[in-house]
């Protein structure tokens, strides 16, 4: 294992921080871009925020209810900190206390670009391809 693995390793404190390619800033030829470097936490984010824009308690519900146990904001705000960072998120405040949060267009281009790399990957047959429009016609 090298040095960058280690180091990714060692600040993991839940499975799905894990980046996708073990190594943040590691990108490969044909990989998602930028959705490579970000964990399934952080692509779960995206893709709740593509339905609407929230603010951080609504999204906390949202991830709690998929995961069915308690996200705590010690890992919440810092994730939506880093993809507001990243470009991919804009925060905005709602008033005082409260920010809301809404996918920027960088950050829908990083949630297709990985569908594209899964669905490339996972559309072997027919039967697959069907399957997926299937899926995509059950949620229009």
């Amino acid at each position: 294992m090298d040095g960058s693995a280690r180091s990714c390793l060692r600040n993991v404190k839940y499975l799905d921080d894990l980046p996708a390619s073990m190594s943040e800033a590691q990108t490969v030829d044909g990989t998602p871009g930028i959705a490579s470097e970000l964990t399934a936490f952080q692509r779960n984010i995206l893709t709740i925020l593509a339905e609407e824009a929230r603010y951080g308690l609504a999204i906390k519900r949202e991830l709690e209810s998929y995961y069915d146990s308690e996200v705590n904001h010690g890992r919440l705000y810092p994730n939506l900190d880093d993809l507001v960072e990243m470009g991919l998120v804009e925060k905005s405040e709602l008033d005082k206390r409260t920010n809301q949060y809404a996918l920027t267009e960088a950050g829908e281009q990083a949630l297709l670009d990985q569908f594209e790399w899964e669905f490339a990957r996972f559309v072997t047959e027919d039967g697959r391809a069907d399957a997926l429009r299937d899926l995509v016609d059950s949620v229009e």
